[in-house]
């Protein structure tokens, strides 16, 4: 049963690593600097939404995020990228809207999404 799993899994857990490491490649450090900085609220902003709407395992995202950070992504960028990968679920709230109703649903996501960025904001200003 884990094998059958894990063989579902594989194909898309390779195109994940194989769409981000040509992406990595083909985006120039100056880009991700530029856009995912330190002083570039926009950009933090961005990266935290495609953060909520990203369905990735943690061990394809720590990764990432250690090149986003060796890219020239600022700590609060990353810590808020992964927070909200992590913590806020877009692609699943149909799911969990079933389960525990579409106002529950809601509130989790969004306050998941506002401690998302505080705790990236706080990285940032804990990690230079």
């Amino acid at each position: 049963m884990a094998w059958k799993s894990f063989s579902n899994l594989l194909p898309t857990m390779l195109g994940i690593i194989g769409l981000l490491g040509l992406m990595l490649a083909a985006v120039p450090r100056e880009a991700i600097s530029g856009l995912f900085g330190r002083d570039n609220p926009g950009g933090i902003f961005l990266i935290s939404l495609v953060g909520a709407v990203t369905l990735m395992p943690a061990f394809i995202a720590f990764p990432l995020a250690g090149s986003l950070l060796a890219a020239g992504a600022g700590v609060t960028a990353v810590a808020c990228f992964m927070t909200t990968l992590l913590m806020v679920g877009v692609l699943t709230a149909p799911a969990e809207a079933a389960y525990f109703g579409r106002r529950f649903t809601f509130w989790r996501n969004a306050l998941g999404f506002a401690f998302a960025l505080a705790i990236g904001y706080l990285m940032g200003v804990i990690l230079p």
